[in-house]
């Protein structure tokens, strides 16, 4: 099974133009959460986010389940470019 950056790694370097470039970054956070943060490049910024965030949502929502089913921890997503 992969881990939660990997997951993650693979579902946003499947939306951009320049994947070598995506990074993804795992901290705890204060309340018992998980933090991922989401680098990737600037003009793949709209590929990630989508039409009115709905691809950033469904992101989301794939790493929370991802989640669920491995450790039960609440993740919250950042996403910033570079």
């Amino acid at each position: 099974m992969k881990t939660l950056v990997e997951f993650t790694e693979f579902l946003v370097k499947g939306l951009c133009k320049q994947p070598e470039l995506v990074k993804v970054e795992c901290f705890e956070s204060d309340d018992e959460a998980i933090m991922l943060e989401i680098i990737v490049p600037s003009d793949d910024m709209a590929n990630v986010i989508g039409r009115n965030g709905k691809m950033i949502s469904a992101i989301r929502t794939l790493i929370q389940a991802h989640s669920a089913l491995n450790d039960n921890k609440k993740v919250k997503v950042n996403v910033d470019s570079f």
